[in-house]
Formats: C-alpha cells, sequence, structure tokens
C-alpha cells in the first residue's frame, strides 16, 4: 500500500471511532435530558400549569410522551430534541402559572386596599 492509501485507512477508522464514540455516548445525555424534563413537567403541573396554561402543558405532556417513545426505540437523537422542547414548554407553563398566581394576589391585595380605604373614609365621615 502507498503512504495516501494508508492515510486515507487511517482518516477511514479515525473517523469510524468517532462516530462509534458518539453513537454510544448519546444515550446517557438523552436519558439525563428526559429525565430533567419529565421533572420540569410535574413542576409546572404542580405549579398550576395545566389550570393556568393548558395549552402549553399538553405540548409539553405530548413531547414527553414522544420522547419516551424515541428512548425505547434508541432513536436518543430524537429523544433528547423532544426532552429539551417538553421542558422549555413545561416552562413557559409554569411562568404562565407563576404570573396567573402573582396577578391574582396582586389583584386581591388591591381590593383589600380599596376596601380599608372605603372603611377609613366612612369612619371619618362618622365622626
Amino acid at each position: 500500500m502507498n503512504k495516501n492509501a494508508n492515510l486515507s485507512l487511517a482518516v477511514l477508522a479515525a473517523a469510524t471511532l468517532v462516530f462509534i464514540a458518539g453513537c454510544s455516548s448519546m444515550k446517557t445525555p438523552a436519558t439525563a435530558n428526559v429525565a430533567v424534563s419529565k421533572a420540569a413537567v410535574e413542576n409546572a403541573s404542580g405549579a398550576g400549569g395545566a389550570e393556568f396554561a393548558p395549552v402549553e402543558m399538553a405540548s409539553a405532556r405530548d413531547k414527553m410522551a414522544l420522547a419516551n417513545k424515541a428512548m425505547a426505540a434508541k432513536d436518543y437523537k430524537l429523544a433528547n430534541d423532544l426532552a429539551t422542547q417538553a421542558q422549555a414548554d413545561a416552562k413557559l407553563a409554569q411562568g404562565k402559572a407563576n404570573s396567573s398566581k402573582a396577578q391574582a394576589a396582586a389583584d386581591a391585595l388591591q381590593d383589600d386596599i380599596r376596601v380599608l380605604r372605603e372603611e377609613l373614609i366612612r369612619s371619618s365621615a362618622n365622626k
């Protein structure tokens, strides 16, 4: 074999090793990402995401189900991508839920302040 053939063979062998290592290591990141995303969906659900952001929660749950199917099919790249999308949807749902709850608390506080002012005005008028 000549020098160019040896070099080509060495490059091909190195590329094959990199590809095999990349494929075998993809399972771990996908598994971890799916687990983290599952926790994000559960947290969003516990925060009231289904009530305050039903579309985002449904999307997050659907994507998690697809990510789990992709994991079962050993399509780790797809599982990783879907888990990342599910996590983003879950975080959005949780953010919307938290925002809605904060707005409701602010509205209730404003109502309490209005009632107190009315009582102060009434008690001042009675003196």
